[in-house]
């Protein structure tokens, strides 16, 4: 089993040690003296239901090519981030440093507070709804959420589709929660 001190440090300026870094321009600072609580797990495969190449980095660096596939012309102009990215062979990828907002969220609400993004952190597993995601990912995911829990006063993890349900599905049907050793949804 992976764990927290066998692979990830986080330093004070919110970023991972020893894992790929891309920054995103997406992000912007937090309101003041907010806490992070809240871990958001979604999903993201582009285009859709394919994996692999540097597309997620493009979208998120705003220099995705709409020319490459029809459907990165309906997002071209949009402006997201997340703090990480999960791919399926389990590599991790940090966007924005933890102690800044990712703009990931969107228009969202958890425990009667709205504006997800201001207070959590955004992962991205590479992966859809619909398809089982791999065992390295799940593995990386846990060791991550235990170096961020011991970094940040974090409360819950929830999926996009808690904090957004009437827009949202992801991580979906096929994300297994039962594979999360801490905070297990009920």
């Amino acid at each position: 089993m992976i764990s927290c001190s066998d692979i990830f440090k986080i330093n004070k300026q919110g970023f991972v040690k020893d894992i790929k870094l891309v920054k995103s321009p997406n992000f912007d600072n937090r309101p003041n003296e907010t806490e992070i609580t809240l871990l958001v797990i979604h999903n993201i495969s582009l285009p859709p239901g394919i994996y692999g190449g540097k597309f997620i980095e493009n979208f998120f660096t705003n220099s995705l090519d709409p020319t490459i596939d029809p459907f990165f012309y309906k997002i071209k102009d949009i402006k997201v981030s997340a703090h990480f990215v999960i791919e399926r062979t389990g590599s991790l990828i940090q966007y924005v440093s933890a102690v800044k907002r990712a703009w990931h969220a969107g228009e969202s609400f958890w425990n009667g507070r709205s504006d997800c993004n201001d207070y959590s952190i955004g992962i991205e597993l590479e992966g859809s709804d619909n398809i089982e995601y791999t065992d390295i990912q799940y593995a990386k995911l846990n060791a991550l959420i235990e170096c961020l829990t011991e970094a940040y006063p974090i409360k819950d993890v929830v999926g996009h589709s808690d904090i957004a349900p009437k827009r949202k599905t992801d991580p979906g049907p096929s994300f297994r929660w039962d594979k999360i050793k801490l905070f297990k949804k009920t």
